[in-house]
């Protein structure tokens, strides 16, 4: 089971904070489906901070055998988020198949 935890949410505009919500929530479905049978409950963490015209997302999960963290910085918050679970998705499930060892029993033989 994955846990959302979003960070620094009141750095974001008002309209700005429940799209925001909605895209994590929505990224986070996903996670659940990846990791329902992994033994370690996880957190998702999201947090974002603002430098003067500059949103700075990150997020990261604690798993088994290492700790996953990207972050992707833009002038929107909701496009920054946009790229990071992207880029995230791709980290994660590249790290959760070597866990796996999926690269064992798929290599050409």
């Amino acid at each position: 089971m994955v846990n959302l935890i979003i960070k620094n949410l009141k750095e974001l505009d008002e309209n700005q904070r429940e799209v925001f919500e909605n895209l994590c929530n929505e990224k986070a479905g996903y996670y659940n489906e990846l990791f329902k049978k992994y033994s370690k409950d996880l957190k998702l963490e999201v947090i974002v901070n603002k430098s003067a015209s500059l949103y700075t997302v990150s997020a990261s999960l604690d798993l088994k055998s290492k700790k996953v963290l990207v972050a992707e910085e833009d002038n929107d918050a909701v496009a920054a988020a946009t790229k990071l679970f992207a880029e995230f998705k791709k980290v994660v499930k590249r790290q959760y198949e070597l866990e796996r060892k999926d690269y064992e029993y798929k290599r050409k033989r």
